[in-house]
């Protein structure tokens, strides 16, 4: 069934690249995308797809990056749905006692150094003219300014690493292409084997899909002067 578009601040054509399509929001994303005319195509890309992007090796990125440059037409719409918070028996640090080097290591890898080359290799390849927009998941316990409680050492610290990675590619987009925006979203608790651990009683979890369009729906009301900066799933700016 066709929705009608909650992306009309976009021109018509053009691309629209989901990275992490495999996971809960990625794939909600993908399927959101693809329901609206908007686009001429929509791309989806993850470990566990063909072609596969894997944020750890730079060169999986390259070689998606030049796979969406073949197809002639410009990305309108990147959207970075990747992210690590637990796995192979690491969890979140409640103390500093629990800091591990390896799994500091991974969620910088995943969660900023990824994100970075993602941007290394696609924002050369977003239109000069006409709104286009490359956002990233981050998450509202990345804000230095909002950590009243502690804990999540290395986690809090990659996100918070990735807002500042956003913030300076903003500027440099800026000045190769002036309606083009770089953000960092808080998509919010969602249903995923990312989040299920941590959600609490009375927690607001929202389904996949619904995170998916609310995320859409900010990005549809994104200008220019949005580039470079914070916001959550309602289209609120949160403090770095």
């Amino acid at each position: 069934m066709q929705h009608s578009s909650r992306l009309a601040s976009f021109p018509e054509g053009g691309l629209a690249v989901v990275i992490g399509a495999s996971g809960a929001v990625g794939s909600a994303l993908l399927s959101r995308l693809r329901e609206d005319d908007r686009f001429a195509e929509v791309v989806g890309l993850s470990r566990a797809k063909i072609p596969v992007l894997d944020l750890t090796c730079e060169k999986t990125i390259a070689e998606a990056a030049r796979r969406i440059s073949s197809l002639g037409t410009s990305p309108r719409i990147i959207l970075d749905a990747t992210g690590f918070l637990h796995g192979d028996g690491a969890i979140p640090e409640k103390s500093w006692q629990q800091l591990d080097a390896a799994y500091m290591a991974k969620c910088f890898a995943i969660n900023a150094i990824g994100p970075a080359l993602l941007m290394k290799h696609l924002l050369p390849l977003m239109p000069r003219e006409g709104k286009s927009v490359f956002a990233t998941l981050s998450a509202k316990v990345g804000s230095i300014g909002d950590n009243r409680l502690g804990g999540w050492y290395s986690y809090r610290a990659s996100k918070a690493a990735l807002n500042q990675l956003v913030r300076t590619a903003a500027i440099e987009l800026k000045r190769r292409r002036p309606e083009a925006i770089c953000v960092a979203l808080h998509p919010g608790t969602v249903d995923s084997k990312l989040s299920a651990p941590f959600a609490k009683g009375g927690l607001e979890v929202r389904s996949p899909s619904e995170a998916a369009n609310r995320l859409l729906e900010v990005i549809d009301k994104l200008t220019p002067a949005a580039s470079g900066r914070f916001f959550n799933y309602r289209g609120e700016p949160l403090p770095w």
